[in-house]
C-alpha cells in the first residue's frame, strides 16, 4: 500500500538555529535536502518539516508570510506512544530554547501538551488510549 508523506513547510528566522533546535528533540536533519536556507526535518517516514528561510519560503508563495510569534497559522499535533514520551518531547522543546504551552489536556484516555518552538509555531503533542480509540 502506498504511503503517502506530508511535507510541512514552515518559515524560520533562523535556519541554522532551527536544525539545532530539532536535533536537540531527536529529529535527523536530511542533508540531501538541507541547504544553508533550508532544512529537512525528518520526523517519521512519513512526516517531513521544511523549515525554509524567510526568503526561500516567500519563493513559494505570494501571500504575507505570518509572523509565528504574534499569530497562530497552523497547530501542529504530533502523536506520542505514551504519557510520557509526551512529557519527555516538551522537555526536551524546552530545554532546547522553545516555550511549553500551561496547558495540559488530561482526559485520562487522551493526555496532551505542546510547545512553541524558536519561531513561535505551535507544536502539539498526543498520547490517546488504544483501547479508547478501538472503541
Amino acid at each position: 500500500m502506498y504511503q503517502q508523506m506530508i511535507f510541512v513547510n514552515l518559515a524560520t528566522a533562523d535556519v541554522a538555529a532551527a536544525k539545532k533546535f530539532f536535533t536537540a528533540l531527536g529529529y535527523p536533519i536530511n542533508p540531501q535536502f538541507s541547504t544553508d536556507d533550508c532544512a529537512c526535518v525528518v520526523i517519521s517516514d512519513t512526516i517531513i518539516a521544511m523549515l525554509l528561510g524567510k526568503k526561500r519560503y516567500a519563493d513559494f508563495t505570494d501571500k504575507e508570510i505570518a509572523d509565528s510569534t504574534r499569530t497562530s497559522e497552523v497547530l501542529i499535533c504530533l502523536s506520542a506512544e505514551s504519557r510520557e514520551k509526551v512529557d519527555e518531547l516538551v522537555e526536551k522543546a524546552v530545554a532546547a530554547g522553545g516555550t511549553a504551552s500551561d496547558k495540559v489536556q488530561d482526559h485520562g484516555h487522551m493526555y496532551g501538551r505542546a510547545f512553541d518552538d524558536l519561531d513561535g509555531h505551535t507544536w502539539e503533542v498526543v498520547w490517546m488510549d488504544p483501547a479508547a480509540v478501538e472503541g
